[in-house]
C-alpha cells in the first residue's frame, strides 16, 4: 500500500506495537531491501525471544479490517479474530530494535520504508524506542550509523546523541565506517520532559498529514 492509497483511506491509524513472530517474514523483507540483509528470519526470532532485546514495530492496519473481525492484543501486540491469520496482516513500514545489557540500550536496528520517509515515523519510532529503555531502567542509549546518512545523524543528533567514536569498516556493500553515538540521562527527568515534548510535537506533524498513532503493548 503506498502512502498515497493509506492517506485517502477511511483508516488514518498507525500502529506501534512490539514485533512478533507473524511479522517475522515482513521484516525480513524491509531489511534486505533497506538494510542489506542484517538479520535473519532465525535472528529476528531469537531477539523476539531474548529476554534482553526488543523489536518495536510500526504498522498499517489491512485495507480489509473491520473492527467487527479482529483487533489488536494491547498486550502483545499481535492480531486477534480474524487477522490472527497473517496473510490479513497490515503493512509492516518500520521497525526498530534495541539489546539492554547492564545499564545500556544499544539501538541495533532502525529502518522505516523508503515510501514513508520524511513523515517523522522514523522519529516515532526512535521515540518508542527510548521510552522503552527508560523503562527498562537504562541510563543511557548508543548506537551506530554510517557517516553518510546525513538524515539519520540529524534525527540522532536531534534528541542528544552525541558523536563518541568511530569503528573502522564497520559496514559492508559498501563498505563504510561507523560512527559510534552516545546519549546519557535517560533516567533524568530533563530528558523525561523532553521526550514528552518531543511526541506531542510529532503528534501536531503527523495530525497535519492526517495520520494518528496508536501504541499497543509498547
Amino acid at each position: 500500500m503506498a502512502v498515497s492509497e493509506f492517506c485517502h483511506t477511511a483508516v488514518n491509524t498507525l500502529y506501534l506495537h512490539p514485533l512478533t513472530s507473524e511479522w517475522i517474514p515482513a521484516a525480513v523483507e524491509l531489511d534486505q531491501k533497506f538494510l542489506g540483509g542484517l538479520w535473519s528470519a532465525d535472528g529476528y526470532q531469537r531477539e523476539i525471544d531474548s529476554p534482553n532485546g526488543l523489536l518495536i514495530a510500526l504498522s498499517t492496519p489491512d485495507s480489509r479490517f473491520s473492527g467487527e473481525t479482529g483487533d489488536l492484543n494491547p498486550v502483545t501486540g499481535s492480531w486477534v479474530g480474524e487477522l490472527q491469520n497473517p496473510k490479513c496482516l497490515g503493512s509492516l513500514i518500520g521497525f526498530g530494535a534495541l539489546w539492554m545489557i547492564l545499564d545500556e540500550a544499544h539501538i541495533t536496528l532502525l529502518v522505516v520504508d523508503e515510501a514513508y520517509r520524511g513523515h517523522g515515523l522514523g522519529r516515532s519510532l526512535l521515540i518508542a524506542l527510548l521510552e522503552a529503555a527508560r523503562h527498562h531502567d537504562m541510563a543511557r542509549a548508543t548506537l551506530e550509523v554510517r557517516p553518510s546518512n546525513e538524515a539519520a545523524i540529524a534525527l540522532y543528533t536531534s534528541f542528544g546523541f552525541k558523536e563518541a567514536g568511530r569503528r573502522k569498516q564497520y559496514y559492508h556493500t559498501p563498505i563504510e565506517d561507523a560512527l559510534i553515538l552516545w546519549c546519557s540521562g535517560l533516567q533524568s527527568q530533563e530528558f523525561a520532559d523532553n521526550l514528552c515534548l518531543w511526541k506531542e510535537e510529532l503528534g501536531d506533524r503527523l495530525k497535519q498529514s492526517g495520520w494518528k498513532i496508536e501504541e499497543a503493548g509498547v
